[in-house]
């Protein structure tokens, strides 16, 4: 939060960066043909933040926004992964970017991953920071109803990080 002029958080900043968490128990089962089947579609996470433990087997790639490549992120024992959401990015009048990512379907292994998503509430409005934007910076992203940015994730298929892009300002 210091990187983005942020030094205090009070009740109402709180409750927008984690106001609500959610678990998920993810499993994929090995695949006998992982080349016909995806595991997880490419998205960003309309989260704040999701911290992420993933075993052994491995399967999460991330895109590289420079060359648009695939990147493997091979799983360490013991250490969790945390990925920036589009609910930071937005807040952060898109300072910090969230993470495009998608899982592979694994032919030799099951696989087993465990995300923790940290929220705004649903009814938080989510927007740029004042602090982020105090110093005249032009708004590239609107004020929104965290609800609504969720169901209009939840309403189309995985699409990259095209949801981030309901939340764009049109001064």
């Amino acid at each position: 939060m210091k990187g983005l002029n942020v030094n205090e958080i009070d009740e109402t900043k709180e409750s927008m960066l984690m106001g609500s968490k959610r678990i998920n128990l993810n499993y994929y089962p090995k695949c006998p043909n992982p080349e016909l089947t995806v595991g997880v579609g490419r998205h960003s996470d309309v989260s704040t933040l999701k911290v992420l433990l993933q075993d052994d087997i491995g399967g999460l790639y991330v895109r590289n926004t420079e060359t648009m490549k695939w990147i493997h992120v091979p799983p360490i024992s013991g250490s969790l992964v945390i990925n920036v959401g589009d609910a930071l990015q937005i807040m952060s009048n898109g300072k910090y970017k969230s993470v495009e990512h998608r899982v592979v379907a694994n032919g030799s292994s099951n696989r087993v991953s465990v995300p923790i998503f940290v929220n705004p509430r649903p009814s938080d409005v989510i927007g740029p920071l004042p602090e982020v934007v105090q110093s005249g910076e032009k708004l590239v992203y609107k004020n929104v109803l965290y609800k609504d940015y969720v169901m209009h994730f939840f309403r189309k298929a995985h699409d990259g990080k095209a949801t981030v892009e309901f939340a764009k300002a049109s001064f």
